[in-house]
């Protein structure tokens, strides 16, 4: 017989303050994280265990996120810069590296030197992309359909790289030496 784990009877386990701080602790020392990030985890685990402290759940939340950010736990400049030149080097565009500090919950002003990086390297990010993905001059061989190509702009589309990019890549045949030394100084200009 399958050993099936039975739904928890248990109620809610008593949260107050002085365990939300050890939790948001243990958090950020764990991961790297934005101020949105550790909101969120601490609002779920405050959902998820009866509240036992004075005052509001939400207020206590904000002052250890504060507090995070006194002791310099939290920094969400440098917590973009971080995402963000990590997204670049796997190859991701700038539309992807937006998105994700959108959904990290990063604001604009602390975000705006990230994304300038961002789309400075952006045509470097691109030739990596293309690279490990085996696109355009990376490719085994030299391919005339039509459909594969679309297939292939639509991939750096997802990644978040501008049409005009893929199309200069994807232009460049497989083994064109000349074409891919060019690229690779476009890049190196980035």
């Amino acid at each position: 017989m399958a050993n099936r784990r039975a739904p928890s009877d248990r109620s809610k386990r008593p949260l107050g303050a002085a365990k939300l701080d050890e939790l948001a602790l243990a958090y950020v020392a764990r991961f790297a994280t934005s101020r949105a990030k550790l909101l969120r985890y601490l609002s779920r685990k405050v959902r998820e265990s009866e509240w036992m402290g004075d005052g509001d759940a939400m207020t206590a939340c904000e002052a250890i996120a504060d507090r995070m950010e006194r002791l310099r736990y939290l920094d969400d400049k440098q917590y973009a810069a971080m995402r963000a030149g990590a997204m670049t080097r796997r190859g991701l565009g700038v539309r992807r590296v937006k998105a994700q500090l959108y959904v990290d919950g990063i604001a604009e002003a602390d975000s705006g030197k990230a994304i300038e990086a961002a789309e400075g390297a952006a045509v470097t990010a691109a030739v990596g992309f293309a690279r490990r993905r085996r696109f355009g001059p990376f490719a085994v061989s030299a391919s005339d359909d039509p459909k594969q190509r679309e297939r292939q702009i639509a991939a750096f589309l997802r990644a978040g790289h501008s049409m005009t990019i893929a199309r200069r890549i994807l232009a460049v045949p497989p083994g064109d030496e000349q074409a891919l030394a060019a690229l690779d100084a476009d890049a190196a200009l980035d």
